[in-house]
């Protein structure tokens, strides 16, 4: 009974496991959970279940589409809200993956970025949080910075976009794409350091590391480099999401 039991635990524990890498390159940027071209992933996140070997690909596709009705449930189970949220989120995942959304940088900045604002408001409607006109303008604010330089992570991907035809701004016009990052985030950690009131110290500090990050992609180009370069992005991404709370707990009456 207990090898049986231990048995099972181990099968279970291994899906849980598949179904953690589909998402495990997600977990700091919050991206839309897809399943991605075999061919890709093999470039460029050969740890993700399908180029593993972990699950093939109809089995992979069906447990896809078996999550879209369990996502539904419990988001309605919380709220309206959170269900329209998450229909939403279905749709634009929909229209991405079957309907060349990913095609070109344009739309799949554009998508991208409205799916990540539903992420946010989904997340507030969980936890039964009402927004305010800080709220709405956090939410605002972050959408708008992750579609203007959503782009950093393609550049660690750049090679499994080469090789399954996807036209992103780092391949079309890669000294563009640096140059947004170089300019973009400095710029946008100056702008919000001013708009949630962040001492000098901190603003100085924030800015700081944000012009390290955005000449990381215009100095640094290997692979290696660039994959570096995505996560020291992303914890400048989770900093942006800290500033609404700073002013939160110095302003807020």
């Amino acid at each position: 009974m207990l090898s049986q039991a231990l048995e099972s635990g181990h099968r279970i524990g291994g899906h849980i496991v598949t179904l953690f890498l589909f998402t495990k390159s997600d977990v700091f940027t919050v991206l839309i959970p897809i399943m991605l071209d075999p061919e890709e992933d093999q470039k460029n996140k050969p740890y993700r279940p399908l180029p593993a070997g972990r699950i093939t690909a109809q089995n992979a596709a069906d447990v896809r589409w078996l999550l879209v009705p369990v996502c539904l449930i419990f988001s309605a189970m919380y709220s309206i809200k959170a269900l329209a949220c998450s229909a939403c989120i279905e749709a634009l995942s929909i229209w991405y993956n079957k309907f060349g959304g990913d095609k070109t940088g344009l739309s799949k900045n554009l998508l991208t970025a409205i799916a990540y604002t539903n992420f946010e408001l989904g997340a507030m409607a969980v936890i039964g949080s009402s927004i305010d006109n800080i709220g709405a303008c956090a939410v605002a604010f972050s959408s708008v910075v992750f579609a203007t330089i959503l782009h950093a992570q393609d550049f660690k991907d750049e090679e499994g976009d080469r090789l399954t035809g996807r036209p992103t701004l780092v391949i079309l016009f890669p000294t563009f794409a640096r140059m947004s990052m170089m300019i973009g985030i400095p710029l946008w950690s100056l702008y919000l350091s001013r708009l949630w009131k962040i001492d000098l110290v901190c603003s100085l500090a924030f800015v700081a590391y944000g012009t390290i990050v955005g000449a990381r992609f215009m100095v640094y180009r290997t692979a290696s480099a660039h994959k570096q370069s995505c996560k020291l992005y992303s914890l400048w991404f989770t900093l942006v999401h800290l500033l609404p709370g700073y002013w939160r707990f110095f302003y807020s009456t």
